[in-house]
């Protein structure tokens, strides 16, 4: 199966970046496609079989999903890989000059277009990026 990849540059410390994607208050405040969706809740055991969560939901209350999986490798500051439902992901960290480049690479969902999905995957690390940087 082909893998969907995004990635983004983050000028921040690595610390920053890493401890900006793991923490769930802040997860509830960046990991949105949309301005018309939001992260109710988050949760975030950050161990090798530890487990996470996010409750994903549109502002208008019309529908709502959870994002949820287990942690299988956990190097830090450097790469998070998970498993959510059959799929795979992984999450990687590096330090580059001006910042830290973000690249993420997960299994696509049988259910939605390709593109539709890394368009969405995109848009969150987007947003993500656009947090930590206000942030400093």
């Amino acid at each position: 199966m082909m893998k969907i990849t995004v990635e983004t540059q983050v000028h921040a410390p690595i610390e920053q970046v890493w401890n900006t994607y793991n923490n769930p208050q802040d997860i509830e405040k960046w990991n949105t496609a949309s301005a018309d969706w939001h992260t109710v809740n988050a949760e975030v055991d950050l161990k090798p079989g530890g487990k996470f969560s996010s409750r994903m939901e549109a502002k208008d209350g019309s529908m709502g999903f959870d994002f949820a999986g287990v942690y299988t490798n956990i190097i830090p500051n450097k790469l998070i890989e998970y498993t959510f439902g059959d799929r795979e992901a992984k999450v990687e960290f590096t330090e580059q000059e001006g910042g830290v480049k973000v690249y993420l690479e997960f299994d696509p969902d049988t259910q939605y277009p390709i593109e539709h999905q890394k368009n969405g995957w995109q848009a969150i690390l987007d947003n993500f990026t656009r947090y930590v940087e206000a942030k400093k």
